[in-house]
């Protein structure tokens, strides 16, 4: 088992207030979020864009492990994310979390490389956490 730390702060009310977000590990240390960062175009990062960016590395690490068991090693893995905040009721949900991906994988075909996407975009410990529906456009390219 694997437990990681985060944490976050936050000072004053909503939209007049902000935060800060920091990792064990240091890459994030009192990065600024708030409600600019999160709902116009402020400055400072929000939970949607972090979690796109955990969606994005655990679904390129989850493909990267699935195509080596099937014996094909990638170039490169692209993997963009599209987050989708809704307001729902009374409260906000995230809706959609969209997967674009681009890999250089010599050796893959075309059935093969989707049939591991998508078992990598089910199997991937961020899409399992997910309540939002997955959805994934994924492209091969030819080697170099």
């Amino acid at each position: 088992m694997s437990t990681k730390k985060a944490w976050a702060v936050w000072k004053g009310g909503i939209k007049d207030g902000g935060g800060t977000i920091s990792t064990e590990t240091g890459v994030l240390s009192e990065a600024p979020y708030g409600f600019n960062s999160r709902f116009e175009n402020g400055k400072g990062t929000n939970p949607e864009e972090l979690i796109g960016a955990a969606h994005a590395g655990c679904f390129s690490m989850a493909l990267s492990l699935m195509l080596e068991e099937s014996g094909l090693t990638p170039e490169r893995i692209e993997t963009h994310v599209d987050i989708t905040l809704e307001k729902i009721g009374d409260g906000f949900e995230i809706t959609t979390s969209h997967l674009d991906v681009v890999a250089r994988i010599p050796g893959a075909d075309k059935a093969k490389f989707e049939e591991i996407t998508n078992k990598a975009k089910e199997g991937c410990p961020v899409s399992k956490v997910l309540k939002a529906k997955i959805t994934m456009n994924a492209r091969l390219e030819p080697p170099n």
